[in-house]
């Protein structure tokens, strides 16, 4: 039989986060998961992108729905 003074009796319970601790906690899930979004976003994009799509020559400014060909 184990005496009641034994140095180890099983599990120790572990005490529970405070509220302060949980929105720390969900911060750092919800940034996590943002940055992880845009990671794959990234990757995505990258991906899937053809070289042709982008033209060399910018067309912006107040004339560049006028053709200049």
């Amino acid at each position: 039989m184990r005496s009641s003074f034994a140095s180890h009796r099983g599990l120790t319970l572990m005490k529970s986060p405070n509220s302060r601790q949980e929105a720390s906690r969900r911060r750092w899930a919800v940034a996590c998961a943002m940055v992880g979004l845009a990671l794959v976003s990234g990757v995505i994009g990258t991906l899937t992108h053809k070289p042709s799509d982008i033209s060399t020559k910018a067309s912006t400014g107040p004339f560049s729905y006028f053709p200049t060909d």
